[in-house]
């Protein structure tokens, strides 16, 4: 289970990486035609997106950090991966995925970049505040 652990961890900056790109994509393509590799970007994010979805639901039933027992709101780590975590992750995944399909779904170039632009930065946003940074060591949370 460790190297899924690991797998799940490592795709974040994948994830990361495929966000910030699209984002800047959409910000900076406002004025041009909107293409196939701006598509396919938009596309790429979702997608690795919802490959960590079905990772982290994996890791959700099978973790030692998720645990249910008396008491587990009170304990910081279980309360962030138990609830917190997944919900806000589900949430940023729900917003890409609209995001994506309004954007696709409108007819000028520069309304699908300013969708884009709009539900990935406040689904990236979300997943940021949700990932379990090295510095919130309460979470146990690493780099990889």
């Amino acid at each position: 289970m460790e190297i899924l652990k690991y797998t799940h961890s490592g795709l974040r900056w994948v994830v990361l990486a495929l966000l910030i790109g699209a984002i800047i994509n959409a910000i900076t393509g406002k004025s041009r035609t909107y293409e196939k590799k701006d598509k396919m970007l938009n596309l790429f994010a979702m997608v690795f997106l919802h490959i960590q979805l079905l990772l982290g639901l994996v890791l959700y039933f099978t973790s030692e950090n998720v645990v249910f027992k008396a008491g587990w709101m009170k304990v910081e780590k279980f309360r962030f991966y138990g609830m917190e975590h997944i919900l806000m992750m589900v949430i940023a995944i729900v917003l890409v995925t609209i995001g994506r399909k309004k954007a696709e779904n409108h007819t000028e170039p520069a309304k699908k970049f300013k969708t884009i632009t709009l539900w990935y930065t406040i689904a990236l946003l979300i997943i940021i505040a949700a990932i379990p940074w090295p510095f919130r060591e309460a979470l146990g949370g690493k780099w990889f």
